[in-house]
């Protein structure tokens, strides 16, 4: 899965079909399927959807296919016409299901888009004022602390179970219709902790009625500094939802290399950046190579604790 076959699709085709195709590209409306409406996934390109637009000539009319887009945009003409906006679960799938309908490797990446880290809350009532404490609280009562999850598979269950593979604790996972119904339940006192991405939980946070205790990031946030790091007490864990934007996997270099400039320039502009960062999301905007690279060691990594979790689900 994601063999380094990218690096030759790149740089295989000739350099005069790479300028003819750059230079007539596009001629016509641009397709982006995502996920559902008003999800994260929804949000980010729509966001991004005007600005490109502008600068592409052409408009980008975003589609909400759910989970079917993956594999609409995998069976699509290579041609720059059909992209794909859509998380982790487009390249973590395969994990979790017996067919997904497409192969990932029928997708590269354009560039991703924004990350959004996952935060530890506790319900306030919680006796427990860091991740130390957490630790140590699960470890006296093993199987006895709940954590609320959302949709299978998806980054707030995985944060989860990577979590409890890299200390050796022993929580329980209660599975909700999604992260609206899983804080919910936390905050009614369900359960007691939640791994959550920092744009669905940030209006809790502030109310008073979640209480967070670290953030999944390797360095100190720009968007909750006052977290600390959950790395500093379990050394190397990170995780985050991460929304990329891909084309089939033939399309020429020219075209992704055409549409990564311009996406990467909506994803620079300030006020874009100052709205993302308002809503708990980070931009990204590196180049199809970064995320190739990036999707690969993520697949390895978050792939293991699948499958030793025995995870079977969705995984938007």
């Amino acid at each position: 899965m994601w063999r380094l076959r990218f690096a030759g699709v790149l740089f295989a085709a000739g350099l005069a079909v790479g300028t003819v195709c750059a230079q007539e590209y596009p001629t016509k409306v641009i397709r982006v399927l995502t996920s559902a409406p008003a999800s994260n996934n929804d949000f980010v390109i729509r966001m991004l959807t005007p600005i490109v637009s502008q600068a592409l000539g052409q408009q980008l009319v975003v589609e909400n296919r759910g989970g079917l887009s993956a594999e609409l945009v995998a069976k699509s003409p290579a041609d720059g016409y059909t992209l794909l906006s859509y998380g982790t679960a487009v390249w973590l799938a395969p994990f979790m299901r017996d067919t997904v309908g497409y192969d990932p490797e029928d997708l590269i990446p354009v560039t991703l888009l924004t990350r959004s880290p996952n935060i530890i809350v506790v319900h306030p009532s919680l006796p427990v004022k860091n991740v130390e404490d957490l630790i140590v609280l699960a470890k006296k009562r093993p199987g006895q602390l709940n954590y609320a999850a959302g949709t299978l598979g998806a980054t707030p269950h995985l944060a989860a179970e990577l979590f409890k593979s890299m200390t050796g604790v022993h929580i329980v996972n209660i599975a909700y219709k999604g992260t609206g119904p899983a804080l919910n339940g936390l905050m009614a006192g369900e359960t007691e902790v939640m791994f959550p991405t920092s744009g669905s939980v940030r209006q809790h946070l502030n109310s008073g009625r979640l209480r967070a205790i670290g953030i999944a990031t390797l360095k100190p946030s720009l968007q909750f500094p006052e977290l600390p790091l959950v790395t500093d007490t379990v050394p190397g864990y990170q995780s985050a939802g991460t929304i990329g934007l891909y084309a089939p996997a033939k399309t020429p270099p020219a075209i992704v290399n055409r549409l990564n400039r311009e996406v990467v320039r909506a994803l620079n502009l300030p006020d874009v950046k100052k709205r993302f960062i308002a809503a708990g999301i980070e931009p990204i905007g590196d180049t199809p190579e970064e995320a190739l690279a990036m999707m690969k060691s993520e697949t390895a990594r978050l792939g293991k604790v699948i499958k030793d979790a025995g995870i079977r689900g969705p995984g938007e």
